[in-house]
């Protein structure tokens, strides 16, 4: 559900930085048999976290008065914790103050999250799966990735290409062990 054309208001919005994050969420979300639309539940991507306190005025305390969360990239928490000070959320914010509020910092990003759950050789087995293991093999013969953690190897494979990064967050998403699923991406489902 797309909030920002939606005739009904959402009773809840989760901001996220890009596109991936949305599919990675509303994949989880229907995975554990919730209806996000039903819900009126919308995950929003917003462009980077710079655009964070538009967004948080948008939908908070001078928009619909939504019930918010949030997702990002370690990288990008700063920018989440001036966003929510600067939009009337606190100050001094610390990371736990952020997660009662319902925003949550993915460790480096949403693929190290997904990766991590589910192990590298079973991400390995995905992208075989989707016909991307020569690519894959390409980018591990490339002087600046040979011998690097096959972790490091299939994170930055994910980040590069077009639209892979949204493709597997969808994949990754679905391989998952639901009772695997990065904290992250668990509490900020659970927060809405």
């Amino acid at each position: 559900m797309d909030s920002l054309s939606a005739r009904v208001e959402p009773r809840a919005v989760v901001l996220v930085e890009g596109i991936s994050d949305q599919v990675a969420l509303e994949t989880l979300a229907a995975r554990r048999g919730r209806n996000l639309e039903a819900e009126r539940v919308s995950v929003v991507p917003i462009g980077g976290a710079q655009a964070i306190e538009r967004f948080l005025r948008r939908f908070g305390s001078e928009g619909s008065g939504a019930r918010l969360a949030g997702l990002c990239d370690a990288a990008e928490e700063r920018e989440f914790r001036r966003g929510l000070e600067r939009a009337g959320f606190g100050s001094h914010l610390t990371r736990v103050e952020m997660e009662r509020l319902g925003f949550y910092v993915c460790v480096a990003d949403l693929e190290d999250e997904l990766i991590r759950a589910l192990g590298a050789a079973t991400v390995e087995q995905v992208v075989e799966a989707h016909g991307d293991l020569g690519p894959f093999r390409t980018l591990q013969k490339q002087p600046a990735w040979q011998g690097r953690p096959k972790e490091e190897q299939l994170r930055r494979f994910m980040g590069s290409g077009g639209r892979r990064k949204t493709r597997y967050a969808r994949f990754l998403v679905e391989a998952l062990d639901l009772s695997r699923v990065p904290r992250p991406l668990d509490r900020v489902l659970a927060h809405v």
